[in-house]
């Protein structure tokens, strides 16, 4: 991901967190990913190496 696709991205979540949502869609891959906010309401890192996991990845078992 080039340092532009990140400050997208980081640019859509703090917006999407803004509105209160819990998710948001992928603008280069289509997909749903989940918001601080969702993670923080699950409670925990679940690990899967979430892009905005508010919990440090401490979970994830292979850290790369």
């Amino acid at each position: 991901m080039t340092l532009e696709q990140k400050k997208e991205i980081n640019l859509l979540h703090e917006r999407t967190c803004a509105r209160n949502e819990t998710e948001y869609r992928d603008p280069m891959t289509g997909y749903i990913v989940f918001t601080r906010i969702k993670h923080l309401q699950r409670g925990s890192c679940c690990g899967s190496g979430c892009r905005h996991c508010p919990y440090e990845h401490i979970n994830v078992k292979n850290k790369t």
